[in-house]
């Protein structure tokens, strides 16, 4: 029994040592701290275990520091924790201080640790400012003076600039800023043939317009890449002007005629209304003769002429209307 007791013993005491040393050697990143100092990088491994304390992988610190160490870079481990707590890309970070180093650029640990938490890859401006970028634009369209549209695609070869990557624009605002210069350098074109006979014009007076100021970028070059005639933009405008005219012109017919009409309208109301009035006044004349006979103002042979006056009228009339119908009957007669 003693033995199988002390046999128990034995195995329990290798399992928790086991244990143990599994989880030191989890917790305590001993190996790590032997490659740092076979790169001959000094971190204690106090340090390393504070990094476990702190919530930061080691790995992510060291494997950068000896990296940096390799290439000759003085940076402290402090540095690389503090960006790494901030949010940023250590390695990125360090890879760029290379790049930058081995092409002689001059750039801080603190400058490239801003670019980076700034959002921008300070790898890629680094690889830029040694190998420039070409930035294509699409077909940009501008209007000559002789209303011809000329549209130009152009290739823009730019270099980063690491002391304006932190504040400055991107490469929409350089896009946008050489489309402008190439419609207003079209659009200052008396003719668009000068614009297709000299492309580089466009390019050269875009170029001389300094349009990477505040951005992020430096531009080299700018060179046109193809031209193409559009639309017979002045000719369309004319056509329209001409149907805007049209219409107007119609419109103030249409103007006219509704008054024309409003006012014949107005006129034959206005008859109209002189004729009641006539008909009312003629309807008092033979009240008013009665009275004048009652009163004796005028006597029995005045009437009677009156009434030889309404007939013979009344005759003329008769004789005149039958004179037209004939006239209307046989037209050859006339």
């Amino acid at each position: 029994m003693i033995e199988s007791f002390g046999i128990v013993g034995l195995v329990a005491a290798i399992v928790i040592v086991f244990l143990f040393l599994a989880v030191f050697f989890t917790f305590v990143p001993v190996t790590l701290w032997i490659s740092a100092l076979a790169a001959g990088v000094r971190i204690s491994i106090f340090t390393l275990i504070g990094m476990r304390l702190r919530r930061v992988i080691p790995n992510r610190i060291v494997n950068p520091l000896i990296k940096a160490h390799k290439a000759g870079l003085d940076v402290q481990i402090n540095q690389l924790e503090s960006h790494y707590l901030a949010g940023g890309n250590v390695d990125r970070v360090v890879n760029a201080l290379i790049a930058a180093h081995r092409a002689n650029i001059d750039l801080s640990f603190e400058r490239a640790a801003a670019i980076d938490l700034a959002g921008r890859d300070v790898l890629e401006a680094v690889q830029m400012s040694v190998n420039p970028k070409v930035i294509e634009t699409p077909f940009i369209a501008g209007v000559a003076m002789d209303g011809i549209e000329v549209k130009a695609k152009a290739r823009i070869t730019v270099r980063a600039n690491i002391d304006r990557l932190v504040g400055g624009a991107g490469e929409e605002t350089i896009v946008a800023r050489v489309g402008e210069g190439i419609v207003s350098t079209i659009g200052s074109s008396e003719n668009h043939k000068k614009v297709l006979e000299n492309p580089d014009m466009i390019s050269q007076t875009v170029l001389s317009k300094g349009l990477d100021s505040g951005t992020a970028f430096e531009i080299l070059s700018i060179d046109i890449a193809d031209v193409d005639i559009g639309k017979n933009i002045g000719a369309e405008l004319q056509t329209e002007q001409a149907e805007a005219d049209k219409k107007i012109a119609q419109a103030k017919a249409e103007e006219r005629r509704a008054m024309a009409v409003a006012t014949e309208q107005e006129m034959k109301a206005r008859v109209e209304e002189m004729r009641a009035k006539v008909v009312e006044a003629e309807s008092q004349v033979p009240l008013a003769m009665a009275d004048a006979l009652k009163d004796g103002n005028i006597g029995v042979m005045d009437y009677m002429n009156y009434k030889n006056i309404q007939a013979d009228t009344s005759m003329r009339d008769s004789i005149s209307k039958v004179g037209k119908d004939d006239s209307k009957d046989n037209p050859t007669n006339s």
